[in-house]
Parts: structure tokens; sequence; C-alpha cells
């Protein structure tokens, strides 16, 4: 096999991977030859994705606070913008240059800068969703042994969290074979995740007719209607968001720009639209936000159980793409101290921290809304910030071999590593989003209901990094900006 050639600091480093599923653990800028996913393939690794239990709960999230047909456009107009913006950056970097999303972040903050976004992202937030998505598969587990064997497990969390540290343990073994294993997982949960959604949408109608469904009044809504309908644009505007930090390195893997952007929208937005719409008729129909417990009522005994098993895999392949995205991260920015370290220690890295906090779940589950909004908090402004920095100042050009040069002699080192600017642009968007929606008790300010809080914020980081960068990097000489740097794409 051909040896590869990449940049480390000044010396030319040549590394052969000895399969392609090497080669994607690797955090080198990865060749065509060998990037593993088509349109397709990449549509499915989506759907697959998308349509776990979090999307269920994502519609009863917003069942909450408006009916069925609010509930349509909000999570249209909310999950559109996310992920429109999130299929910008970090997708279009990672599939262009074929970089680990994290590393193609040195560009906007710096070697050193992008190293603190990674660990905060890429560990804290993978973590916290690993153990969501374990304590539902923990529920849903309960839910199908409690009605199989008569056993009274529904209010053990004892029992809830044991089989949660299995759906872990069980992530980290798939997860050692490579991201080939998540594609292959996703291609079979897929499918019957659709006929899963189609059943209960089918069931709900039977059940209900749409006039009454369409009736039917929200769970919880605020006092002002207005309030609450921006309200549930914001929870699904922050749902699209979340979907950042894994992306970018998901989105490396495509063959082209075209592959990484357009499944984002039949896979992220269209799966997670049918599957929360869905969603919200089983929580106003059956009056329960829990989704774990829609299955047997709505589609029987025998069948319920069966779709309690399949959505508890489903659950396992969002667990994969966390853990697969947070752990090229840390192979990749996690500098020479991690460099050597075995790719299964640093998945235990990842999801050690879940298996702790699926002891705790009430604490977790019962908080999604404030949990989305925390995530927001951060990921709009920061989306905002790398979007401008390479579609406006950039005008999508990076250097490929300056991204991988360490330290001082990297053009992107800024101030001793660290874009200054950078952060505090994402710093004012982070002021805005907390004047306009409190995230630990979610009361929103008079103006919210005109604004949602993560677009502002969102704008307001972008426009501010924009100013700074053309007031006092730019005149400063750092950060490459000043004309086009050498394109390396043909050379990797």
């Amino acid at each position: 096999m051909r040896s590869r050639k990449a940049v480390t600091g000044e010396t030319i480093v040549a590394e052969a991977p000895s399969t392609v599923d090497d080669a994607t653990l690797n955090e080198l800028p990865l060749t065509r030859r060998e990037r593993i996913w088509g349109f397709w393939d990449y549509s499915v690794v989506n759907i697959g994705l998308a349509v776990a239990t979090w999307a269920f709960l994502q519609g009863s999230a917003v069942a909450y606070y408006v009916g069925a047909k609010q509930a349509i456009a909000t999570i249209a107009i909310g999950y559109g913008v996310a992920v429109f913006f999130v299929a910008l950056a970090p997708c279009l970097p990672s599939a262009k240059y074929g970089v680990e999303q994290f590393i193609g972040l040195r560009s906007v903050f710096g070697n050193g800068g992008a190293r603190v976004v990674m660990v905060f992202m890429s560990t804290l937030l993978a973590a916290a969703w690993s153990a969501v998505l374990a304590i539902m598969l923990g529920h849903g587990m309960v839910n199908a042994l409690s009605h199989m064997f008569g056993w009274q497990l529904s209010n053990s969390t004892t029992a809830l969290s044991i089989i949660a540290v299995g759906a872990v343990v069980v992530s980290w073994l798939i997860l050692s074979r490579g991201p080939v294993s998540v594609e292959r997982v996703c291609q079979v949960i897929a499918p019957l995740l659709i006929l899963i959604i189609i059943a209960i949408l089918v069931m709900v109608l039977r059940r209900d007719t749409w006039d009454h469904i369409a009736s039917l009044a929200p769970l919880e809504p605020a006092d002002d209607s207005h309030v609450s309908f921006m309200l549930a644009i914001e929870i699904n505007i922050a749902g699209g968001f979340a979907w950042w930090p894994n992306m970018g390195n998901l989105a490396r893997l495509t063959r082209t720009s075209r592959s990484a952007f357009w499944p984002n929208f039949l896979g992220i937005f269209g799966a997670s639209v049918i599957a929360a719409v869905v969603g919200v008729f089983a929580a106003l129909t059956l009056k329960l936000d829990d989704p774990t417990e829609w299955m047997i009522p709505l589609i029987g005994s025998t069948f319920g159980v069966l779709a309690l098993f399949v959505v508890a895999l489903a659950n396992i392949t969002a667990i994969l793409s966390q853990g697969y995205a947070s752990m090229v991260a840390l192979r990749g920015g996690g500098g020479r101290l991690l460099r050597g370290v075995s790719w299964p220690a640093l998945i235990t890295v990842i999801l050690g921290p879940a298996v702790v906090l699926v002891f705790f779940p009430q604490a977790v589950y019962d908080n999604y809304s404030q949990f989305l909004s925390w995530g927001a908090l951060f990921l709009a402004p920061l989306c905002g910030v790398q979007i401008v920095d390479y579609f406006i100042l950039r005008r999508r050009v990076l250097d490929v071999r300056q991204l991988y040069t360490d330290g001082a002699h990297s053009g992107y080192g800024y101030w001793r590593g660290v874009n200054i600017c950078a952060f505090v642009s994402v710093g004012l968007g982070v002021v805005v989003y907390c004047l306009l929606l409190n995230p630990i008790t979610y009361e929103p300010a008079g103006i919210f209901k005109y604004t949602t809080a993560s677009v502002p914020s969102f704008l307001v980081a972008g426009f501010a990094h924009y100013v700074l960068t053309r007031l006092v990097v730019m005149p400063s000489g750092l950060g490459l900006y000043e004309g086009r740097s050498r394109d390396l794409q043909s050379a990797v």
C-alpha cells in the first residue's frame, strides 16, 4: 500500500494504514480512496441516527407547548434552520479536506483554542448524550420486560441503570471495530425504524381522527400562546444544533461535498421531522411524555415489545455516532499525550462518564428541554463563528499543511495558540442567549417571542467574529486571512 505524507510540525511523516478502516481512525486528512460513504450510504447512516428514541422524545417535548398543527410547523422550522447551518459547518470543510472537524477548527480558534473547544464539546456533550440515550433504552427495556414476564420493574431505577450500563458496554464493543461497524448497524436499524414510525402513525390515526388530534390541547402550554409557539421552535432549533459535534467527523468519511451536504436534509432533517411529528401525535393522544410507554398501548403487546427492542437498538446506533465522532476528535486534537493511546482506551474516556450518569436517570431524563438549551447555548454561537470564518472571511480555503503544524510555527497560531477574538465572539453569543432564555429555569424574556434565543445568538456571534477579525486579527497579520493560502486539497 502506498504511503501517505502529512506535515506534523516541521517533520514529514509517512504513514500507511493497513486498511481503510484504520485510516478513518487516523487524524491525518483522508484521501478520496479512504472515504467509505457515498450519497445513499451517508443518508442511511443519518436516518439511522436521527430516528432514535430521542426523536420521539423531541416530539413529546414539543407537545408540552403546542398542539398538532402548530407542532408540525415548529418542528419543520426549527430543524430546518439548525440542520441547514450544521450542514454548512462543520460538514463541508471536513468533507472538502478530509480533516477531522476539530482539527479544522484550528483555523478559527487556534491550535490551543481548538483543543479547548474539542474537550468541552467532544467529552462533556458526548458523555451526556450517551447517558440520555442509554437511560431511554433502559426505560424501554424495563417496560418490555415488565410486560413480557410480569415483573415489577417499572419503578426500579436499579434495573434501569443496569440495562443502561449494558447498552454503553455494547456500544463500546461495536465502536472498537471502527466506523464501518456504525454503517452496518444503521443499515439494519434504519428500515426497521421507518416501519415502526409508520406503524405508530397508522395506529394513532386509527385510534383518533385527524380532526380530534388537531383539536387536542398541549400538555403544559405557557400562558401566552405565542410564547409557547416560539419555545417549541427553540426546542427544535436546539435539537438541530445538537448534531454539530457529530456531523463533521461523519461527513469526513463521504466521497464528495454533495454527499456530505444533502443527506443531512434527507436523514437528519427529514427523518427527525417525521419521527418528532409522530411523537407529538402519540404524546397528545395518550397524554404520556415518555416515548417508551407508547409502543404497547398503540401497537399491541407482541409488536409493541418488538418495537421497544428495535428502538433500543436504534439508541445504540446514536451512541455509536457520539462515540466515533468524539474519539476521532480526541485522537486528532488531543496532542502527543493522546496520540499513543489505543482506540478502545479512548472510547473508555468518552463512555466512562456516561456509565456514572445512568445511575441518576431522573436528573438526566426529566430535564430534556434544559439539556438541549445548555447545548444550544454554546453550539449556536460556535456554529455562527465557524460559518462566517470559513465561508465569508476565508472563502472556503484552508491551508491543510498549517492545520497540522503545531505551536508558533503554524499560520493558525494566533496569540500563543489561541484566537482570543473568536472566543470573545462566542462569549457574546452566549450572553445574548442567556438574556433571551434562561438555560436553567427555561424562562424566556419578553422579546423572546419575536426572536427565539438560538438565532440571535448565532447572528451576534457571527457578526462579532467578522468585525473583530477585520479590525484586530487581520491587521495583526494573524490567521492567514490575507489573500488565499495554498489549497492543498489536491495533495490529499
